[in-house]
């Protein structure tokens, strides 16, 4: 999470339709997280909590990980 204001612009290009434009806008919201940061934000959470998440989710990733290397 960074706390440095995001501004997402997507002018449009030229003869290009609104809907097409939205979908790049949407593309680039999602890669900079800003809907992840605001629903985080949303409600707080104890520092212990977000450990506790953030360490099962490294877990799962590791798992994941580890399970494809079996494979191959």
């Amino acid at each position: 999470m960074s706390k440095r204001p995001l501004n997402v612009e997507t002018p449009l290009r030229r003869d290009e339709p609104i809907e097409k434009a939205l979908r790049r806008f949407t593309k680039k919201v999602k890669k900079e997280g800003i809907l992840d940061e605001v629903r985080e934000r949303m409600y707080y959470e104890k520092p212990s909590d977000k450990k506790r998440r953030m360490a099962k989710r490294r877990k799962a990733v590791l798992q994941k990980l580890k399970r494809k290397q079996e494979t191959t």
